[in-house]
């Protein structure tokens, strides 16, 4: 049974100064946290000063809450849809040509259920080139979507995909 009182998160590596994240959440609430549809090469540039590798041609639109920018990497020709989240507690790895489309969520941490203390657990998320995430589908820790995926809406993916997959569903499986 957990305990939350027994929560310890002290281990966890943040990847930066705790200076630098706060920085890092000021900008993000001034450029990325409304609805102002400000250039993406606005938020490109402070992704990027934040240690974000990412190509060109990246489109970033509003809302896009992104937790730690020093652990993700983008292909070109990313779009970043309206309200996307990507909790990167762990590293992120977007590919070339991949389309995020509105409220998908990656989520690279969890915890785990079994200890008593509720222990969090973080793995990376791989999304090959040419792949969409489409509305509201959810990526979990770990998981691996091959070349010219098609992850659909509201789609719940757990596991590895192979490429040219066509994923569906709650829990996502492969569609026809």
């Amino acid at each position: 049974m957990i305990k939350l009182s027994q929560f310890d998160n002290a281990s966890f590596d943040r990847g930066v100064p705790r200076w630098k994240e706060a920085l890092w959440v000021l900008a993000k609430a001034i450029l990325f946290m409304h609805s102002i549809p400000l250039p993406s090469a606005i938020k490109v540039a402070t992704l990027r000063f934040f240690g974000a590798k990412i190509g060109k041609g990246v489109v970033i639109r509003s809302r896009a809450n992104i937790s730690f920018p020093w652990r993700i990497t983008l292909g070109d020709h990313v779009w970043i849809g309206d309200d996307v989240t990507i909790l990167s507690l762990d590293h992120i790895m977007i590919g070339s040509h991949v389309c995020l489309s509105q409220r998908a969520f990656l989520c690279t941490g969890s915890h785990d259920f079994k200890s008593a203390n509720f222990e969090l657990v973080t793995k990376p998320i791989m999304i090959e080139d040419h792949c969409w995430i489409a509305a509201t589908a959810f990526i979990g820790p770990g998981v691996t979507l091959g070349k010219g995926s098609l992850a659909a809406a509201g789609a719940v993916i757990t596991k590895d995909f192979p490429p040219e997959s066509k994923i569906g569903g709650n829990p996502a499986r492969s569609l026809r």
